[in-house]
């Protein structure tokens, strides 16, 4: 599934990954097709790394995410080890009310 990024796409990814300098392209030469997959398997340096860029954002942002996710336009289960559960963590410390339907969607429990 691809999706074009919106201006909000592309105002949340250069808050996650302002070293990109605005860049939403992959090496490759087209635009990424997610903004958390390359954040965490190119930006990010650790679990660590990408649970603080996730900080960055506001709760209203952090919710969009969320939801980009339960519709299946960003892919939270393709995110490097560690990092599926740094984005759970910070949704459970910052949207508690949106994480039983995130944690749902994963087939999580708890």
């Amino acid at each position: 599934m691809s999706r074009e990024f919106t201006q909000k796409d592309i105002e949340i990814f250069n808050k996650l990954a302002p070293e990109l300098n605005g860049n939403i392209n992959s090496p490759q030469g087209h635009q990424y097709l997610f903004l958390l997959r390359p954040l965490s398997h190119k930006v990010a340096e650790s679990s660590e790394d990408f649970k603080e860029r996730l900080l960055r954002l506001t709760d209203e942002e952090l919710e969009y995410l969320v939801d980009l996710s339960l519709s299946s336009q960003e892919d939270i289960r393709g995110l490097a080890e560690g990092d599926m559960e740094a984005f759970i963590e910070v949704i459970d410390e910052r949207l508690p009310q949106k994480s039983p339907q995130l944690k749902d969607f994963l087939g999580l429990f708890g």
